[in-house]
């Protein structure tokens, strides 16, 4: 029975077993992190987007609109500087909103799962995302002090349940820009009461509180800073007060403190946008410490393409060592083929002497390189979809970002066309070893 060329190439790559399946497994793992990162790269900007919810300006006193998003949104960090409650209640009867929700970042539970104090309109007002509402899947939302609503994230991870009874960690868990460790106030528990469905938004990886609760421990903490400088023009009134006994009348207006404010412009029914947005605008324009970050349509897309000019040079940099594993990967193809070669020229010499010309030769050894790239190039595929997938899941467990991977069918091709080329590229020089082989050489007696 006459051997076909497909013969030939399937025989010699199943001699050399198990050199072929390393170098498909390099080149699959090549193509396989190049399209995850692709994938992830394009769905982390709109999950990105998707996170801003139904609020159409956020306000700080943040350096910049994107470090505003960064931590009033995603939970990145603790806003430095506050504003006053009074600035709060200027701001929300002063312009035409349709609704304006306080919150205060900065304490955490464990060092780890971010606290938002907040007014009970975050829960009825704000949406987390376009998509998704707050719904309680156990217990309901806050409605005295030191009540706590946990996210979904947070909760899986920590398994607080409600009726469970926690100490949280008043500031910042480990202040890089000051150096001081935030302090646990066990003296104040806080009561589990109600836990929050999935919402896919880094909300979901944050606990919940009142306003009021954690102005307390502000005032706490204030008392024993005058307590221990000696103030006795306040420890008048305070000194026979103890923290079981704190209650909001000791509150005083610097112990009233925000980070942000989620604010909503006033929309005709049925319609998110709002013409009046630039007109809000340009109020807080007027007072310089304030940014407000526009989250409309197009503010979320401006903010991200200012974060994608900053880690852009990071996503290029990992896009590029895809590449280089690929082209490694090309690499040990070129090595397995040559150094076969050197076993094989004796093979070589026998199909010469059968008729097989000296470009049919080079075809065989061509089309073997290329048949090992179709194979990595198709493992690759499946572990770069399944990667995303992983990655993502990843991602919502501990982020509580909801990424979707997905990706063009023309990426898909391309990366394929890529895989082959390089394939066929690397199998060059051993195709022109075998081009090249000498049948005298090779077929005389041996010594």
């Amino acid at each position: 029975m006459a051997m076909t060329d497909w013969t030939i190439v399937t025989r010699s790559l199943r001699t050399r077993f198990f050199s072929t399946a390393t170098t498909v497994v390099s080149v699959a793992i090549a193509v396989g992190l190049m399209l995850v990162l692709l994938m992830l790269q394009s769905s982390g900007r709109k999950a990105f987007e998707r996170g801003t919810g139904n609020v159409h300006l956020l306000v700080s006193r943040d350096a910049s609109g994107l470090v505003s998003v960064l931590n009033g949104m995603f939970y990145a960090g603790a806003p430095l500087k506050p504003v006053t409650y009074a600035e709060y209640e200027r701001i929300a009867g002063s312009l035409p909103l349709e609704w304006a929700v306080p919150v205060q970042l900065g304490d955490s539970y464990k060092g780890q799962w971010p606290v938002l104090a907040t007014s009970p309109e975050f829960f009825t007002k704000f949406r987390p995302a376009e998509d998704a509402a707050w719904t309680f899947p156990e217990g309901g939302p806050f409605t005295k002090d030191f009540e706590l609503v946990v996210g979904a994230v947070a909760a899986r991870a920590t398994g607080l349940k409600v009726g469970s009874r926690v100490v949280l960690t008043h500031g910042a868990a480990s202040s890089r820009a000051s150096g001081v460790a935030g302090h646990e106030h066990d003296e104040f528990r806080y009561s589990v009461v109600g836990i929050l469905a999935a919402t896919g938004t880094p909300h979901d990886r944050a606990l919940f509180s009142n306003l009021n609760s954690s102005w307390l421990i502000h005032a706490v903490d204030r008392l024993e800073r005058e307590h221990a400088a000696g103030d006795h023009d306040h420890m008048d009134d305070h000194e026979h007060h103890d923290h079981a006994t704190i209650t909001e009348k000791d509150l005083i207006d610097a112990d009233k403190k925000i980070t942000n404010i989620y604010l909503r412009v006033a929309t005709r029914p049925g319609q998110d946008a709002s013409a009046a947005v630039p007109v809000v605008m340009e109020y807080l324009r007027r007072h310089p410490d304030f940014q407000a970050a526009p989250l409309t349509v197009a503010g979320p897309v401006q903010e991200i393409r200012r974060l994608d000019a900053i880690v852009g040079n990071i996503n290029q940099l990992l896009v590029l060592m895809a590449v280089v594993v690929m082209v490694s990967s090309g690499v040990g193809i070129m090595l397995a083929l040559y150094n076969s070669m050197q076993q094989r020229q004796r093979q070589i010499a026998v199909l010469r002497v059968l008729g097989a010309s000296r470009g049919r030769i080079f075809g065989l050894i061509i089309t073997e390189s290329a048949f090992i790239g179709l194979l990595g190039a198709g493992l690759g595929l499946g572990v770069g979809l399944i990667g995303a997938q992983i990655a993502s899941g990843v991602l919502r467990t501990r982020l509580g970002i909801s990424i979707s991977p997905e990706t063009s069918p023309l990426i898909l091709a391309n990366i394929f066309l890529m895989t082959l080329g390089l394939s066929i590229l690397a199998g060059l020089i051993p195709a022109i070893m075998a081009y090249r082989t000498s049948v005298w050489r090779n077929l005389r007696p041996a010594a």
